[in-house]
């Protein structure tokens, strides 16, 4: 049995912050119903579909999922909610603080009405800030939060990174913040407000290792690690190809210097050990770079395989889906749909007893509705979308409440 098996989660968020991370409580065996609107989260437009509003985007972020379409501004599809809420363990949404009265979501209220109920609000910004309740997109809180100075400090280019960081990152920590509420309800019988704000989990996460100096008074370095802002920091580029090649311990870089003809390299004042490599990592890496492109791909693997040094191939995305590993591991699963054929999603990553959990269809818009609340005038139940909004559409109905829109 999955744990969270028997937990009913009712997530109103959009797009992939709060969807990615109600899909990972749908992983771990929640029942999660996505309450959406009546024109449907934005990202059931974005991206390349078989069937109408059920684009890839969607796909990716709401597995395993239930669909429930509320017009919030009716009284009725309000009741609905209180409905479905009392029945609940967690309530999370995106929305901006200042929409939530006029909807009858405001916290206070919900937990006095239902005190075990762990109620996660996905912030842009922390309440209590300046900057509460301004719209947060990915790019915005990649540029706040340090992320696109790093890549300019690396590469001179100032840039964001090639994936949507910010909202998968800021995803993961809205599901193990929830997660922690509810252990906390098992001990205590109680539930109660947890916040989720973008901007200071980026921070968060961009300075594990990037506060550097700044942890002393007075700092002993700027902030930054130096390892991985030098600009030699890239995959290693081979005589016919590139490898992700990390020599990394003493050890490693002992085995990879007698290996090249150099082992007077070793004793060097500048790469004796790991402060002195850091120090002068961007020597090091040139170096180094200049004597892997001597050799194929192939002999580099070979070696590093032997010496016992981390080695890979760079691996094009297409090229994910036939990996060796990942094929014998189950990773990918393929799902049989009436309507669209066979649609293949990335599994799970983590096992419990032994076992990947495995992933179901994303619902329709509005599937669940005839199932889960009744007392509304039944819907019928589409396989598609005959006429689905546009995407612009789409887009504004949800950037009036949430807080980005991808």
């Amino acid at each position: 049995m999955l744990p969270l098996k028997s937990v009913r989660v009712i997530d109103l968020s959009t797009v992939v912050f709060g969807p990615l991370a109600s899909q990972v409580l749908a992983d771990y065996g929640a029942e999660v119903i996505k309450v959406e609107t009546p024109v449907g989260d934005s990202t059931r437009n974005t991206g390349p579909a078989v069937e109408p509003g059920m684009a890839a985007m969607f796909l990716g972020c709401n597995r395993s999922k239930k669909s429930v379409v509320l017009d919030l501004k009716k009284g009725s599809a309000r009741e609905a909610l209180m409905t479905l809420l009392a029945n609940a363990d967690v309530l999370m949404h995106s929305m901006r603080p200042q929409k939530l009265a006029a909807l009858g979501l405001d916290p206070s209220e919900l937990l006095e009405r239902f005190p075990r109920l762990v109620y996660a609000g996905l912030h842009g910004f922390a309440e209590s800030g300046p900057y509460a309740g301004r719209p947060a997109y990915d790019d915005v809180v990649q540029g706040m939060s340090g992320l696109v100075a790093l890549m300019d400090r690396q590469s001179g280019e100032a840039r964001y990174l090639p994936t949507i960081a910010a909202d998968k990152t800021c995803a993961h920590v809205a599901a193990h913040a929830i997660l922690a509420a509810l252990f906390g309800r098992e001990r205590t019988g109680k539930g109660g407000f947890v916040e989720i704000p973008m901007f200071e989990s980026m921070v968060a996460f961009n300075l594990v290792e990037h506060f550097y100096g700044q942890h002393f008074d007075p700092p002993l370095s700027e902030p930054g690690y130096p390892r991985v802002l030098a600009q030699w920091r890239r995959p290693y580029q081979t005589a016919d190809g590139h490898i992700a090649m990390m020599p990394y311990t003493d050890l490693h870089w002992r085995r990879f210097f007698t290996e090249v003809g150099q082992p007077q390299l070793a004793a060097d004042p500048r790469f004796l050990d790991i402060a002195s490599r850091t120090r002068h990592i961007a020597e090091l890496l040139a170096l180094a770079g200049e004597l892997v492109r001597q050799d194929t791909t192939e002999h580099w693997l070979a070696v590093c395989q032997r010496l016992e040094i981390p080695a890979a191939p760079i691996a094009r995305l297409e090229d994910l889906v036939n990996d060796e590993h990942l094929v014998a591991t189950g990773f990918f699963e393929v799902l049989d749909d009436p309507e669209m054929g066979q649609v293949r999603f990335p599994g799970v990553p983590v096992r419990f007893d032994g076992k990947r959990p495995s992933v179901g269809m994303p619902p329709r818009l509005g599937q669940h509705n005839n199932e889960l609340v009744p007392s509304l005038a039944p819907l019928p139940l589409p396989t598609s979308f005959a006429a689905s909004p546009t995407a612009s559409d789409v887009s504004l109905a949800n950037q009036s409440n949430s807080y980005h829109d991808q």
